[in-house]
């Protein structure tokens, strides 16, 4: 029944998806959660999809929510280890042995790669797409399959390890970043085509992979998702929400993002320990929030004793966080990829401060819809004049706005994303 309605409602170069994943959708807590849910979601209005990913036992909200993206699911039971659990503690010394990143090796299960093989081989599908690094164990030919990479996974642990002050960090990092670089360049250039999510990363795959069969697609953002509830749509949309400096502010500043992965950690532990102290010299009052699951001991011990200074760890919505600030500050030192959370706050009304690598791989100008800054004080200072400066912060919140709507939409960007897939269709006897 559900298949037939599908037909029904679709046009003729529809095309049946095979989308291997290493978790489910829902909850939905992590920046790359958030992309691949948005791209599915626009791309099953048009298109049938077998989503196929691990879950742990305990996760029922993923498998039953996943009908908002996909035509049917199958879902192996695997749980990784937390990176805090004593438990991945025979994974970490496996790893020493292994060619295979840590990373990858964690998220390997032979049942899904069971499955995914019986899948191809009968089910006829146009497109494989890999979604993921951490998925490639799980697909038996990379050689069929589309490579959606959300970041450049050896860049980040190349950054890990210059930016570490532990030395017995830095070994692990270096070692990590050794393989990951192996493993990504290999499983890149074995892929039928790879899609990354900014033009940096593409050209940082070409040079570092050589490979040229990689394309990108910007991130997107569900703009009505992140309007705030009090303002109306329409016309006077850009003008209205980058003004909704009347909402009620439970915090002067805010930062947004899964507080267990680690350039969010390292993000604020150096925001709370060398930028807050600066911007405090001169607005001796102001308050963070820091939201987000998991957070790190790192960030706790940063944040201990800091008065003024929330960390909440898991929130069931994000948005009333960044409706309630002031602005948001991105951080961030060490990472690949993009980050939603900038894109998420535009189309909130909000204004950024952030880090050149924070906004990496986006499409911004810096003063007119963003502010970019990287030493400490610089940073610190731009977080003051706009919190002392509400005409500043709207002019940049309503700029801001006016490019996430123009041209970061989920709709807008899918369509990037659906031409690559067209344009990779297996041949039905594969």
């Amino acid at each position: 029944m559900v298949y037939r309605k599908w037909l029904e409602r679709s046009p003729r170069s529809a095309m049946k998806i095979l989308w291997v994943s290493p978790s489910f959708l829902h909850p939905t807590d992590r920046g790359g959660q958030i992309r691949t849910l948005g791209t599915l979601k626009e791309l099953h209005k048009r298109h049938e999809i077998d989503f196929v990913a691990l879950n742990p036992p305990s996760n029922s909200e993923g498998p039953e929510r996943s009908c908002e993206y996909s035509t049917r699911h199958v879902a192996i039971p695997h749980s990784a280890p937390s990176r805090k659990s004593l438990s991945i503690l025979p994974q970490l010394v496996r790893s020493i042995l292994s060619s295979v990143p840590l990373a990858v090796s964690r998220y390997a299960s032979p049942a899904l790669k069971q499955k995914v093989r019986d899948l191809a081989e009968t089910a006829g599908y146009d497109v494989i797409v890999c979604d993921f690094l951490a998925s490639v164990p799980n697909v038996a030919s990379m050689a069929h399959s589309i490579l959606f990479q959300h970041n450049v996974e050896t860049t980040i642990w190349q950054r890990h390890a210059q930016a570490s002050g532990s030395s017995v960090r830095k070994i692990f990092f270096a070692a990590q970043a050794r393989k990951m670089k192996a493993f990504e360049k290999s499983s890149c250039r074995q892929a039928k085509f790879v899609i990354a999510v900014s033009a940096l990363d593409a050209q940082r795959m070409k040079q570092m992979f050589t490979i040229d069969h990689v394309k990108s697609v910007p991130t997107g953002v569900d703009l009505e998702y992140f309007c705030p509830p009090q303002v109306s749509t329409g016309n006077a949309e850009v003008v209205s929400r980058a003004n909704a400096d009347t909402i009620s502010r439970d915090s002067d500043i805010v930062f947004c993002g899964s507080m267990d992965w680690l350039p969010n950690v390292d993000a604020m532990e150096h925001f709370l320990l060398e930028i807050l102290p600066l911007i405090r010299a001169q607005r001796p009052g102001t308050t963070v929030t820091v939201a987000g699951r998991s957070p790190d001991a790192r960030v706790l011990k940063a944040a201990n004793g800091l008065a003024g200074v929330k960390v909440t760890g898991d929130v069931p919505d994000m948005r009333p966080y960044l409706w309630g600030a002031r602005i948001s500050v991105v951080p961030i030192r060490i990472g690949g990829g993009t980050r939603l959370k900038i894109y998420e706050a535009m189309a909130a009304g909000l204004p950024i401060v952030s880090s050149t690598v924070g906004a990496e791989g986006l499409s911004y100008t810096d003063g007119q819809d963003i502010v970019i800054r990287d030493s400490p004080a610089d940073f610190a200072s731009e977080c003051v004049r706009l919190l002392d400066d509400p005409s500043a912060r709207q002019s940049l919140a309503r700029n801001a706005l006016r490019l996430v709507k123009e041209k970061f939409s989920w709709a807008v960007v899918t369509q990037d994303f659906e031409a690559i897939l067209e344009a990779n269709r297996l041949p039905r006897s594969t």
